[in-house]
């Protein structure tokens, strides 16, 4: 069994969601994972206490979370000592379209930060008209309608790809277990691959 940090920034709850799922499927597979907001992460959480780190991010007006460019450059050193991998979650790759968009903002953070990780995934974001004030409602409803003219923007749409999610928790565990040399039991990798939505 290996520990994994999950540290992530969240704008509006969708990364947070995904941090949480990752953590399940790492914790089906017999790994002790924990899940922790950036902007809220305690003043004596240490990366040295864990085996392997996975860190998200969303994008917000083409930006990763600030709390997020922290954390990894406080923890560069201790990054790369050990597994790690990266997430981030964007509307840009909601779409074939956007994806070189989303590609270009995993590039800048990777350049600005110095970080190597491991693994790198990019997952659909969420548009939650329902938590929208007034006027965000009204500007995220004319941007979709110029990207995505066929978006039904009068009820919260959902992007994440929840399979997505899952393989890459699991790749990345496979990737530590392979590492580290840390063995899980064959009955919680088997459990873990068959998960399905």
């Amino acid at each position: 069994m290996s520990s994994f940090l999950v540290c992530y920034g969240t704008g509006e709850g969708q990364t947070a969601r995904i941090a949480d799922r990752i953590v399940d499927a790492l914790g089906e597979r017999g790994h002790d994972a924990t899940a922790v907001d950036a902007a809220d992460r305690p003043a004596d959480l240490d990366v040295e206490d864990f085996d392997a780190v996975l860190v998200g991010s969303s994008i917000h007006a083409g930006k990763h979370q600030s709390e997020v460019v922290a954390f990894v450059e406080a923890n560069r050193e201790a990054l790369a000592e050990r597994p790690t991998a990266f997430f981030q979650v964007s509307m840009s790759s909601a779409t074939e379209e956007g994806a070189a968009q989303a590609a270009g903002y995993v590039e800048s953070f990777l350049g600005d930060t110095g970080w190597h990780p491991d693994r790198i995934a990019q997952f659909g974001g969420a548009l939650r008209f329902s938590e929208f004030g007034f006027l965000k409602r009204l500007l995220v409803r004319q941007v979709m309608n110029r990207e995505m003219p066929d978006l039904d923007t009068s009820e919260d749409v959902e992007f994440t790809d929840w399979q997505a999610v899952d393989d890459f928790a699991n790749d990345v565990a496979a990737f530590v277990e392979g590492r580290l040399g840390h063995t899980v039991p064959d009955a919680a990798v088997s459990e873990a691959g068959d998960r399905s939505e």
